[in-house]
């Protein structure tokens, strides 16, 4: 009776799983994606053949199959499987894990395989707990996080383990499972028989951005929502059956630096399109839009300089329009702000300029001041000489005299011949052919 009673509990949680659980794969050959680190032939799944599963973090964006390819481990290796989630465990359950997998290990020799999903969520200390059993090999790790590991988790750990970057899936590998799902009579919609639109699968595919457990969801929402109605599956009811998309977007780890890296070096490298593309991705996942108007007011000095001196007056006048006005209008300011930027001729000549300087400053010996330019508005100044000599611009007709300003010879500034500060380095090279030298 008891094993009657088994079999029903295990049948109602079978049918209470959504289908992105029940379509988990159940053999490598099944899984999706990841062709780089899983393909034949690859570590992994060399790994995974010979059964060594060695510490293993498996870092990649959520729906890539992470959970999925730890499962397939627990089901195909020879060791001892145990799991925790990082959200629901602490240390005394950590330690209790390891324990028992250290006790088995002394008592029989069989080894263990820890899986901890949501690993990132451990914080210092919990994570500094694993690191003795991980490198005596009481337990083999495999953590997955949805955030750089090199950000998130402790460096001893992180030099422990092989790290596997999960990709977002393809799209056209997730509209293969979406086509196996609604066939599938056994874990999946087959039943239903459900007729479903090529225009409204490759939107289902594209939609969910390479999350395969979104897009799963999404289809079996849309077949129940239809089934035993006749109704063909259409782009219309999948476009229902979707909320709008969450991007993935991490304000503190990877996905900002990166973000905010291709935006400024789209405006540095002169497109326009892609530059507002990433300023519309970082606006839309909630980004601060006050650290991208600083962003973009350090392009418009660092990357457009004096070839267009605009640009900074502008970008900072978006970055003032954001303070003022904040989301969603403060978009439209640093929109021109960032166009203006990207199509506007580039020098990064002042940049290099202050940097030359500085190191100049922190590597050389310092230069004093020339005594004709020191201060010469204070009591005893004359006495000391400061300010003998000086040569007052103005006074000469061109606006300019032949005078030391630094007292040694030196070149930092180097104007391009860009934009305004073509009209620059005309005036610089002017001023050397006055003092009988030449242009720098």
């Amino acid at each position: 009776m008891k094993g009657l009673f088994d079999d029903q509990e295990r049948e109602f949680r079978e049918s209470a799983k959504p289908l992105a659980a029940r379509m988990r794969p159940r053999s490598l050959d099944e899984f999706i994606g990841q062709a780089h680190f899983l393909g034949p032939g690859k570590l992994l799944r060399r790994m995974l053949q010979a059964d060594r599963i060695s510490s293993v973090i498996f870092y990649g964006p959520p729906g890539t199959g992470k959970t999925s390819l730890a499962q397939l481990i627990a089901a195909n290796t020879r060791s001892q499987f145990a799991q925790l989630n990082a959200a629901a465990s602490g240390v005394k359950e950590l330690r209790a894990a390891l324990d028992t997998a250290r006790r088995r290990l002394e008592g029989s020799g069989e080894r263990t395989v820890l899986f901890i999903d949501e690993l990132h969520r451990f914080n210092k200390s919990q994570q500094d707990v694993l690191l003795p059993d991980v490198e005596e090999g009481v337990v083999s790790l495999v953590g997955a996080t949805t955030q750089n590991p090199f950000f998130s988790l402790v460096s001893p750990l992180v030099s422990r383990s092989q790290i596997f970057e999960f990709k977002s899936v393809p799209a056209a590998e997730i509209r293969s499972v979406l086509q196996r799902a609604l066939k599938d009579s056994e874990r999946g919609l087959g039943e239903h028989r459900i007729q479903a639109e090529d225009e409204a699968l490759d939107f289902l595919a594209d939609i969910c951005d390479g999350d395969v457990r979104r897009a799963l969801t999404a289809l079996e929402i849309a077949a129940l929502s239809i089934a035993g109605s006749g109704q063909a599956l259409d782009l219309s009811v999948a476009q229902e059956s979707i909320q709008k998309k969450a991007i993935q977007y991490d304000a503190d780890g990877d996905e900002h630096y990166d973000a905010a890296s291709a935006l400024i070096k789209s405006m540095r490298g002169s497109d326009p399109d892609a530059a507002i593309y990433w300023l519309a991705r970082m606006l839309e996942a909630g980004e601060d839009p006050r650290f991208l108007a600083r962003r973009i007011v350090i392009a418009a000095a660092e990357d457009v300089g004096n070839a267009d001196p605009q640009a900074l007056v502008l970008a900072n006048a978006a970055a003032q329009a954001t303070e003022f006005i904040g989301m969603p209008e403060c978009r439209i300011p640093l929109a021109q702000a960032v166009t203006y930027i990207a199509t506007a001729p580039k020098s990064n000549a002042s940049y290099a300029a202050i940097n030359a300087a500085i190191e100049d400053v922190r590597t050389q010996r310092i230069i004093p001041v020339p005594k004709h330019l020191k201060d010469s508005h204070y009591g005893g100044a004359k006495q000391l000489g400061h300010g003998e000599g000086y040569q007052y611009a103005h006074n000469s007709e061109a606006g300019w005299v032949d005078q030391d300003y630094l007292g040694v010879d030196r070149t930092y500034y180097e104007p391009v011949d860009r934009g305004y500060e073509a009209e620059i380095r005309r005036r610089l090279a002017e001023i050397a052919e006055r003092r009988g030298g030449v242009e720098g």
